[in-house]
C-alpha cells in the first residue's frame, strides 16, 4: 500500500514539475514573442508592478509598471515589424526565491538589434528586465 502511495505521488510531481517551464525556456518564448511582433503575448509573461531598463537606442528609459511597459513594446514592435531572433549563451540562475536569465540575443530585421538580455523572475513572472543595446554583440 505504502508503495503504490508513494509510485502515485512521484507520477503527481512528475506531472507537476513538467507542466512547469523553466525561466529559460519562458526567457526564450518572451524573445519569441518580442520578434514577432505579439505585444499581448509580451506583457503576460510580466508580475503585476514590472520594471524594464531600456539603455541604448530611441527608447533609451526606464519604464515603471504594466502600462508603461506595454506602451514601449507598442512603439517598439510598430517599428520593427517581422523579427527574426536568435539567442546565444541563455544562462539560468535559480533559487526558491526566483531566477535570473542572461543571454545575448539579436533581433534582425532592416538591422541586427544586438542586445545584452537580464531578466529577473519572481514566482514564474518578469519582474525586472534590463534590456541593453551592445553593437558589439557577434551576430550568429
Amino acid at each position: 500500500m505504502l508503495k503504490k502511495i508513494l509510485s502515485a505521488s512521484a507520477v503527481s510531481l512528475a506531472i507537476a514539475s513538467s507542466a512547469l517551464a523553466a525561466p529559460a525556456d519562458d526567457a526564450k518564448a518572451h524573445f519569441n514573442a518580442i520578434a514577432a511582433g505579439d505585444v499581448s503575448a509580451i506583457m503576460q509573461q510580466y508580475g503585476a508592478q514590472p520594471v524594464l531598463e531600456w539603455v541604448g537606442g530611441p527608447l533609451d528609459g526606464t519604464y515603471v509598471g504594466a502600462d508603461k511597459v506595454r506602451e514601449v513594446w507598442g512603439k517598439f514592435t510598430k517599428g520593427n515589424p517581422n523579427l527574426k531572433v536568435s539567442a546565444d549563451k541563455v544562462e539560468e540562475s535559480a533559487n526558491p526565491k526566483g531566477a535570473t536569465v542572461t543571454a545575448n540575443v539579436v533581433f534582425q530585421g532592416q538591422s541586427a538589434i544586438k542586445v545584452r538580455y537580464v531578466l529577473t523572475y519572481r514566482d514564474g513572472k518578469i519582474v525586472d528586465e534590463i534590456w541593453q543595446i551592445d553593437p558589439k554583440l557577434v551576430a550568429y
